[in-house]
């Protein structure tokens, strides 16, 4: 028996979507429903509290090196953009966790991984959004880390890879992001791009699955060379790169499917290692 906790790769949705309405189809369902249902839960799911939660957000992109939240109390970034007022004017407080902050960059530094910190960051939409449903109360120490800005695939595993012992220290190792992420065509019903949608998310359903780390990773750094990768993640792939980490921390775990949403027939998934 272990009481090592599993890591996810979450579906973060579009913008602050569960505090806005949406029309509901003929079923009576609005279009985040499922993911909605989801997220809500996780916890019963993972079957226990963790001591904190380390995020990895598609949202935090742009560092030269892994950096680390060191905040207290962090506040809120609200980083999307002409949503309605109400949607600017949520709060999430939940703890940060300094102390968290200090073991992964103690952690990283072992592995021969630069870092930063940074104590003014607020919680990202990548990061808020998820976690008020997961846990509506607030009541779990939240630290984040930011991806390195080259967005390849070989640091993100090793940044996954040195982070993997928090798993046996009761922290749950949450990436944020979107299997798929093109915003420009995410709202458009086009067959042949949800087809492609559809190919790309089965693929990397397979590309997960192996419980060998070392082949799973070779096949993830193949991601762009997938016919339907780049149609599915445009104009960048930040969304995609937590799951990179996710794979790093997995270890031996292979990853499953535990969630597929669609968005006017596009899929967009979420996977358990663990």
């Amino acid at each position: 028996m272990t009481n090592r906790l599993p890591v996810y790769f979450i579906p973060h949705g579009g913008g602050p979507w569960p505090f806005m309405e949406f029309p509901r189809d003929a079923e009576g369902k609005a279009p985040w429903d499922d993911l909605r249902g989801f997220l809500q839960g996780l916890d019963a799911e993972i079957g226990r509290r963790p001591k904190a939660v380390l995020v990895v957000s598609g949202h935090w992109e742009k560092e030269p090196v892994p950096t680390v939240s060191t905040a207290v109390k962090p506040g809120m970034l609200f980083d999307y953009y002409n949503f309605p007022p109400h949607t600017y004017e949520l709060s999430y407080p939940a703890p940060g966790s300094p102390d968290l902050a200090a073991r992964a960059r103690a952690l990283l530094a072992k592995a021969g991984i630069d870092s930063a910190e940074d104590d003014k960051r607020g919680f990202d939409h990548g990061v808020f959004v998820p976690l008020m449903l997961v846990y509506p109360d607030a009541d779990v120490p939240i630290t984040m880390i930011s991806l390195k800005n080259t967005l390849d695939v070989e640091s993100h595993v090793a940044i996954g890879k040195a982070l993997a012992p928090l798993r046996d220290e009761e922290v749950l190792i949450i990436a944020s992001g979107m299997s798929y992420h093109n915003m420009r065509m995410f709202r458009q019903a086009d067959p042949a791009h949800v087809q492609q949608a559809v190919r790309f998310d089965n693929w990397l359903t397979e590309a997960v699955a192996s419980s060998d780390a070392g082949a799973r990773a070779k096949v993830l750094a193949t991601w762009d060379q997938n016919p339907d990768a780049l149609a599915c993640h445009v104009p960048d792939h930040d969304h995609l790169v937590p799951i990179f980490v996710a794979s790093g921390a997995a270890g031996s775990d292979g990853g499953r499917q535990v969630f597929r949403g669609k968005f006017l027939g596009k899929p967009y998934s979420a996977y358990r290692f663990g």
